[in-house]
């Protein structure tokens, strides 16, 4: 439904987006996920039409956006961060407004209207101005407007943003409930939203794709292993130093509890392959084995390890379709 093919973004001297790639599949959700000054808003933007690209190229359900601009839009709903609204037209009358800037059929602008008040818990508001509406409520509208065509393609950028955590579960499921019907790509700086919420995850830092496949698949290769957690009852420097010398033990970090309890993290090849060592080795030395587990690698551990690292030795994108 979207495809990006080496995409360049030059600012005089400045790369702002360097040969970015990548597809979304239909009806899938897509994360992208990259600090302040990745170049994730500048491909948003190119992607909708905004900005025009110095090299590259942008389809969308197969229209190329800038040589079929106006078949490409039609397909695209977008909320930018702050999204532009009239604050002195009601929510109603606003929405009604932009399904006619959008081509909705005059026929199917009130179901269109009932139908996206009701999604996005306005229709409580439906009658009030809205420079009389909170931040989030604000939000919602914005969200409403990129919905009111009925899309096939929405481009959220922080879409989230301003809203109480009521508010944020309720737009998470609302865009999961979007799944299958539109394909969605969200920009976002909250990474549980992104656990939640999307099929596949592109990292960009310093405008390069650093990584794109299933959050799950980037936790599991990060460091091609796992980790692994063991709660000891012994002295922790000791019991780290043994841990440590576990042929297949990458790293060692340690978390004190209250008592004489500590948990330890390993960064292993497998738990499988040292499962037995690993007790063997704590109980020869006359320490209390309390607790031995693999655990996953969060996706903010992986985003910041993807994004921290030097250009240099920045992982290769792994090209998965999903």
């Amino acid at each position: 439904m979207i495809e990006v093919q080496h995409l360049v973004k030059r600012y005089n001297d400045h790369l702002a987006v360097n040969d970015v790639s990548f597809t979304v599949e239909k009806g899938q959700i897509l994360g992208l996920l990259g600090p302040n000054g990745a170049g994730k808003s500048t491909t948003m933007k190119i992607i909708t039409g905004f900005l025009p690209p110095s090299s590259g190229k942008v389809t969308v359900g197969g229209y190329d956006i800038f040589e079929n601009s106006l078949e490409a839009r039609r397909h695209l709903g977008y909320l930018p961060e702050n999204p532009p609204l009239y604050v002195d037209m009601t929510v109603s009358s606003y929405l009604d407004f932009v399904s006619k800037l959008k081509g909705v059929p005059a026929a199917r602008r009130k179901e269109r209207l009932d139908t996206v008040l009701q999604q996005c818990w306005l229709t409580d508001v439906r009658h009030k101005l809205i420079n009389k509406l909170s931040k989030g409520y604000r939000q919602r509208v914005g969200l409403a407007g990129a919905l009111i065509h009925d899309p096939d393609v929405l481009i959220l950028d922080e879409p989230t943003a301003g809203l109480d955590p009521k508010q944020i579960n309720e737009t998470r499921q609302l865009i999961k409930s979007l799944a299958g019907k539109h394909t969605v790509i969200l920009s976002t700086h909250i990474l549980p939203e992104v656990e939640m919420t999307c099929e596949k995850v592109v990292i960009i830092n310093k405008g390069r794709v650093v990584a794109q496949d299933t959050p799950e698949r980037l936790r599991s290769r990060l460091k091609g292993g796992e980790q692994i957690a063991v709660v000891v009852r012994g002295p922790r420097d000791e019991v780290a130093a043994e841990l440590a010398r576990i042929e297949g033990v990458r790293e060692v970090h340690s978390e004190p509890h209250a008592g004489p309890m500590t948990t330890f993290l390993l960064d292993a090849d497998s738990l499988n392959a040292l499962r037995e060592t690993i007790a063997s080795r704590i109980v020869a030395a006359g320490w209390g084995l309390h607790e031995l587990k693999s655990v996953g690698y969060s996706l903010e551990e992986t985003f910041l390890r993807l994004t921290t690292q030097e250009s240099d030795h920045a992982e290769a994108p792994a090209e998965v379709a999903v």
